[in-house]
């Protein structure tokens, strides 16, 4: 199925989905670009599919069967008109190969060469490239490893703990640690199993696990005259499971020495690679100061909004520009202006171990006011999937410092109201308020002993919620008596949903 509205500027194809899909909208929206979207079955009528003026079927939820399909896509983008293709993040983002295709359909591609992304898509490829280029190197494989025994042998001569991680891989999937030989095996085939899944790749290598490292990247941007810059750094060092939870600019573990040389390393390797578009050169930062390159994502990252807010440059328009032909506008690099949180809101439940909550939205109130921005992929009355990442809003926020961030981050999250599924919400608030996370003083196993403890609302509150409740039945139960009239909604009960709204208890 196809729909559209007639728009007689150029267009641009979207092969994605969710909030990064409607960013690239609002994106195109500023440049005066008539955005089209394509949607799964499940997507059918998703918010990105809303604002587009194209929308194009292109089959059933599973991404395999659709999003992951680049015939499917390269099809939309032929029947639609489409003259540009913007990938976004995840998916077929980090592809080469789709990247090949889509320029071999005469199409343009939002995003740096496929020869750039296929040196750095490889993860022991780029490693190489690196090292060649004097860029530090955690140590590690720099081919994949055919056998379990290989890398039981590179941890014999390097020491343990290892970490296992996908040659294709990114974006925290198929990654495992290994504390001691006898994991080895297990290990190798649950990550390549897993590399198999994410990326169609099963390759996997090893590299030492830096222990109480933190993760900082460095954002860079190029265009097709040559000119590589970089717009300093952000902190990720607070994940579950290897992805990032929080995201800040600027890390507050980096001086202004330490950005300067992390900042020239990482344009290093984008011009080793001859970098065009924006891209995220990461590094882990070991407790003594020194930094290794751990990878680079050649597409544009799920924290780029932080960057955004300290920098003041649109990074979705300027990829876009820059796949045009254009110089990228930025004349002289802009210096960093006050600090900026992102929290990632994800539909789950962390009350019971962060398990998924799909559903309707019934309700979703955005926090709003100096400071803060918004980026989501659904409205009220939108279905989240379970078919897909759960992530389904971002919380942006900006201060003047840190201090003002986090209080500014923390008002928004307490602002919020999501009702009809459970959300990440409840965790960042308790988050937030952890001593050593409003110190800084985290390292990217910070999560891994950190509990979520839910909190109890009080007693009162608790009759409360139980009066409205009972109220609520013998209304329902007064509508469905004849010739009863019906109260007028928010009349009798407001009070009651008020008091249970302001301490966080879902209706």
């Amino acid at each position: 199925m196809e729909t559209f509205r007639s728009n007689p500027a150029p267009r641009l194809l979207i092969a994605n989905r969710g909030e990064i899909a409607v960013r690239i909208i609002r994106a195109c929206r500023d440049l005066g670009i008539s955005p089209v979207a394509v949607y799964s079955e499940a997507d059918r009528g998703a918010l990105h599919v809303r604002l587009s003026d194209y929308a194009v079927a292109i089959g059933p939820p599973p991404a395999r069967e659709s999003y992951l399909v680049p015939e499917r896509i390269l099809a939309a983008a032929k029947s639609t008109g489409a003259t540009l293709v913007h990938p976004g993040f995840g998916f077929l983002s980090e592809n080469a190969d789709f990247a090949r295709k889509v320029e071999e359909a005469g199409l343009t591609w939002v995003g740096p060469a496929p020869a750039s992304i296929a040196a750095m898509g490889s993860k022991t490829e780029s490693r190489q490239r690196m090292i060649a280029a004097g860029v530090p190197v955690v140590p590690g494989m720099t081919t994949p490893a055919e056998s379990a025994e290989e890398i039981a042998a590179f941890g014999r001569a390097n020491g343990f703990p290892l970490l296992l991680k996908a040659a294709a891989g990114g974006g925290g999937k198929g990654m495992r640690v290994v504390r001691a030989e006898a994991e080895v095996g297990e290990a190798f085939l649950r990550t390549r199993s897993e590399a198999k899944s994410y990326f169609a790749d099963d390759r996997v290598y090893a590299e030492l696990l830096v222990e109480g490292s933190r993760h900082v990247e460095v954002q860079i941007l190029g265009d097709k005259t040559g000119r590589v810059i970089a717009l300093g750094e952000r902190e990720c060092s607070l994940q579950r499971r290897h992805q990032k939870v929080l995201e800040e600019c600027p890390s507050a573990a980096v001086s202004p020495e330490l950005r300067a040389r992390m900042e020239e390393v990482a344009v290093a390797a984008g011009k080793a690679v001859n970098y065009v578009s924006a891209g995220t050169v990461e590094f882990l930062l070991a407790k003594d100061g020194r930094f290794f390159f751990l990878e680079m994502n050649t597409r544009i990252q799920v924290e780029h909004p932080v960057t955004e807010m300290v920098y003041g440059v649109d990074l979705v328009v300027e990829m876009i520009r820059i796949a045009r032909g254009e110089p990228m506008s930025i004349r002289e690099k802009p210096s960093p202006r006050g600090h900026a949180i992102q929290c990632r809101i994800y539909a789950e439940d962390p009350a019971h171990g962060f398990a998924p909550s799909p559903g309707r939205i019934r309700r979703l109130r955005r926090p709003q006011g100096p400071g803060i921005r918004v980026d989501s992929g659904v409205e009220d009355g939108d279905v989240v999937p379970l078919d897909y990442d759960p992530m389904v809003a971002k919380f942006i926020v900006w201060g003047q410092d840190r201090d003002e961030a986090f209080r500014r981050m923390k008002r928004a999250l307490s602002e919020a109201r999501v009702e009809g599924i459970e959300t990440s919400i409840p965790f960042f608030l308790a988050l937030l308020e952890d001593p050593d996370v409003v110190a800084n003083s985290v390292s990217t196993q910070f999560l891994d002993d950190w509990k979520y403890e839910p909190r109890r609302p009080a007693e009162d509150v608790v009759a409360a919620s139980v009066i409205a409740a009972a109220l609520a039945s013998m209304e329902e139960a007064k509508k469905r008596r004849p010739g009863s009239a019906a109260v007028p909604d928010g009349v009798g009960l407001s009070s009651w949903r008020n008091a249970r709204a302001c301490v966080g208890v879902r209706e």
